[in-house]
């Protein structure tokens, strides 16, 4: 009987069945894996064998890499009297300054660096400019010293005076040193000014407090004002170096006269006289190249012309020559140039500059969004016939067509008035020229 051997032939058969279900289901997972890697490397791939996913994360590092080496969009801007825009600098300018000698400007911007232009190059299509390093530090304020040989700038983080040597080389370029130590720091307040006397006998700088320093130029402290307005919002030193005047919360100029005997050794600082007139706080003032002229702007809305010219000793109070309005300045701080002859004003509001003839006191210019950023500083060349502001990465020059146009007023008057014949060929001669300018930039009254 072969009955009984009927289980040993199943359990056989059931276990040949198993294993042959489980060779299948292992061949089948090896076909599914090598296709699922077949096909990540046909999609998932780049041809340098990395990942997608690593791919695109090193293409997206490399993006922002060149967007951060890629300097940001210059803003850009035309106008008819636009003579030139200095463009070298990396960061934003907050200071400018021409030399006594009229050969070259300085501007400090927060890319660590002073550089020096030449004038002469104004005219050019390239601006050459010498670079100035501020080693671990940014300069906010520059200014020349009165023989052009060096130039102090006042420090962001440092809070101090720092003073540039410089030397001509071989080749006409420059070597600027900084000097071995900085100035003591003594303002408890961000200072807002800083200024060298014409005749190099001292220094003054200003905090946004109540605070003006009189400097040696050895870095000791002279004398110190409090000019008891609140708050400072400008200062400056007059060209011809006897006067410091501020303004602030009040609605005066204040202006002091800093005394020095006849061996040159100083003495005092005196109050001389005050700028009164306005009904509300001063944002901005400046002199004439004479200082016989001082020109302000105040939040009541009005700038004003000073004849600043007056015997101060005896009581006698500056006359106010002319008021114009000027309604910007009633809402946001205003900064002020005054042509070095006085006949015109330039008035920055925002990003924009409007230049008045001081005569008439009427508007004849308007230049609108000069700037990217707010106007930081604003000032004339020592001949007049330019216009430097800035406010971003550039300086932008400007024509001063109101200048010449002042120059044809008062010629023609003059003309008038001449009695002999060389007085008139010399009017006549300085009239043509004004003319000649006045046609050459397009901007002849009819």
């Amino acid at each position: 009987m072969e009955l009984p051997q009927m289980p040993e032939l199943m359990g056989l058969s059931l276990l040949v069945g198993l294993l042959a279900l489980v060779a299948t289901a292992a061949v089948a997972r090896g076909w599914l894996r090598a296709e699922e890697e077949t096909s990540s490397r046909t999609a998932g791939q780049k041809p340098n064998g990395l990942p997608l996913d690593k791919s695109l994360r090193s293409k997206k590092q490399k993006q922002q890499q060149r967007n951060r080496k890629e300097k940001p969009q210059q803003h850009n801007f035309t106008h008819r009297l636009l003579a030139a825009a200095l463009k070298s600098h990396s960061g934003n300018i907050s200071c400018m300054d021409f030399s006594s000698n009229g050969k070259y400007l300085a501007t400090c911007a927060d890319d660590r660096t002073v550089r020096i232009w030449s004038t002469k190059d104004f005219q050019q299509r390239e601006h050459r400019s010498m670079r100035a390093n501020v080693e671990l530090d940014h300069a906010t304020l520059v200014r020349f010293s009165p023989d052009c040989r060096a130039f102090i700038v006042w420090l962001a983080n440092g809070d101090t005076l720092r003073v540039f040597k410089m030397t001509k080389r071989e080749d006409g370029g420059y070597t600027f040193t900084a000097t071995p130590e900085d100035f003591p720091k003594k303002h408890k307040a961000p200072v807002i000014n800083i200024g060298i006397a014409d005749t190099g006998k001292f220094i003054m700088t200003a905090s946004s407090d109540t605070a003006i320093l009189i400097w040696n130029l050895k870095g000791q402290v002279l004398s110190t004002i409090n000019t008891n307005q609140m708050n400072n919002t400008h200062a400056a030193i007059s060209p011809c170096s006897r006067f410091v005047a501020s303004c602030g919360f009040t609605p005066d100029v204040k202006v002091w006269e800093v005394c020095f005997g006849k061996k040159g050794d100083f003495q005092e600082v005196v109050r001389a006289f005050e700028l009164k007139g306005h009904s509300a706080a001063v944002h901005f003032f400046a002199f004439s190249n004479d200082s016989r002229r001082m020109a302000s702007v105040s939040k009541d809305g009005t700038w004003k012309l000073w004849d600043t010219d007056v015997e101060y000793k005896k009581q006698q109070d500056p006359y106010l020559l002319r008021t114009g309005r000027f309604e910007e300045a009633s809402t946001i701080p205003c900064r002020l140039a005054l042509s070095p002859d006085a006949q015109v004003l330039a008035l920055a509001s925002g990003s924009s500059i409007y230049l008045y003839n001081t005569r008439r006191g009427e508007k004849e210019e308007c230049f609108e969004h000069v700037h990217g950023e707010c106007i930081t500083d604003l000032s004339f060349d020592i001949t007049g016939r330019l216009l430097a502001s800035c406010g971003d990465r550039a300086v932008r020059l400007f024509h001063n067509a109101p200048g010449h146009r002042a120059v044809v007023e008062e010629m023609q008057g003059l003309l008038k008035r001449a009695s002999n014949e060389s007085t008139r060929q010399r009017l006549q001669q300085q009239l043509t020229q004004a003319q000649e300018a006045l046609k050459s930039l397009g901007a002849l009254k009819k």
